[in-house]
């Protein structure tokens, strides 16, 4: 199975890219981002094997495959419904709909219907929060260059600070839903102001959020 490729960019076209390996076997990718040809590129790859066919599904993240993957498994979500979604709403917002039966926002993505959204609320809700464990970093298109111990050091520090202040907004916003949730509030309405809050503004506690999306709704 290939779960990794990297090498340079032959074709692109924002549906699908020809990248060719070291090893000179150029592979087809499905990937929704137009990548630059000549340059080199590093992609997590879900490879779907079907009777007649085999598919890859390029990522820029870890957790974006993990997430494909584990949509994959619900009845009636076929690889291409699957792909759409994450590429159409994101990881974050997926986790978000189907932790708080948000149908509305997993049906925004072509190929997903109120059935297949039920399907994975019913199949993923207490497995869905499994995927936030997986790195968020992005691989995305590289130049593989020599670069010197400190910038690869800030980096690292960078990405580290990036994570740490993902997961905490993870929390706040689940902790925030939950409570307007409990105060008898939807969570398709609550969702996209808490969004735009944490987007905007830094928060530190999930009782701010709170405050701040009662004055909205």
């Amino acid at each position: 199975m290939i779960g990794h490729l990297q090498g340079e960019v032959l074709f692109s076209d924002g549906v699908e890219a020809v990248i060719l390996t070291n090893s000179g076997i150029g592979y087809q990718v499905y990937i929704r981002q137009v990548l630059p040809e000549g340059s080199s590129v590093s992609l997590f790859i879900s490879h779907v094997i079907r009777d007649a066919s085999e598919e890859l599904y390029g990522f820029k993240s870890i957790r974006e495959k993990k997430m494909f993957e584990m949509l994959t498994s619900v009845k009636g979500v076929g690889p291409k419904s699957a792909f759409s979604l994450v590429g159409a709403i994101g990881v974050d917002q997926i986790i978000n709909a189907i932790t708080f039966d948000d149908k509305k926002t997993l049906t925004k993505a072509p190929g997903i219907g109120n059935k297949a959204a039920s399907q994975m609320i019913l199949d993923l809700q207490n497995k869905i929060s499994k995927v936030k464990m997986y790195s968020n970093k992005t691989k995305g298109i590289q130049t593989f260059s020599t670069i010197p111990a400190e910038e690869i050091e800030n980096e690292i520090h960078e990405i580290v600070e990036n994570e740490e202040q993902h997961i905490n907004s993870d929390v706040i916003l689940n902790d925030a839903l939950m409570a307007c949730k409990e105060l008898g509030f939807k969570e398709e309405k609550v969702i996209p102001i808490a969004q735009k809050i944490l987007g905007s503004i830094e928060i530190t506690k999930a009782e701010q959020l709170v405050h701040l999306v009662l004055k909205e709704v």
